[in-house]
């Protein structure tokens, strides 16, 4: 379950609320059976909180959002993914700390826009 702040993300709103968004996404791909997933969980909505009036952050059920996991070429979770202006620009794979999360997002957050 999703916080306030966290987007659910589905092949429906994904080229809408990821890849034309000006600026920086994070983006987590995570499955309702994995338990680092769910440990992860406060951390995704903690930054969705912190994070929520300019970079959007959100969850992708890769059970049943299959094609954009396969996409993004996700073969272990939960894998995180930043974007910036609709392009990846940072990976990571497996539980990440909040501090980890938002160096990443702070370094997409940094570079130029086109």
């Amino acid at each position: 379950m999703a916080g306030k702040n966290t987007l659910t993300l589905n092949e429906d709103n994904f080229q809408q609320q990821v890849l034309e968004h000006e600026g920086t996404v994070l983006v987590d791909f995570w499955a309702e059976w994995c338990p680092p997933c769910k440990a992860i969980g406060p951390v995704i909505d903690g930054l969705a909180d912190d994070y929520a009036d300019d970079v959007p952050v959100g969850k992708v059920d890769v059970d049943a959002n299959q094609q954009l996991a396969t996409k993004y070429g996700i073969s272990s979770i939960p894998a995180l993914v930043v974007f910036h202006n609709g392009e990846v620009v940072n990976q990571l794979a497996g539980y990440q700390s909040k501090d980890t999360l938002a160096a990443a997002i702070e370094g997409a957050r940094s570079q130029p826009t086109v």
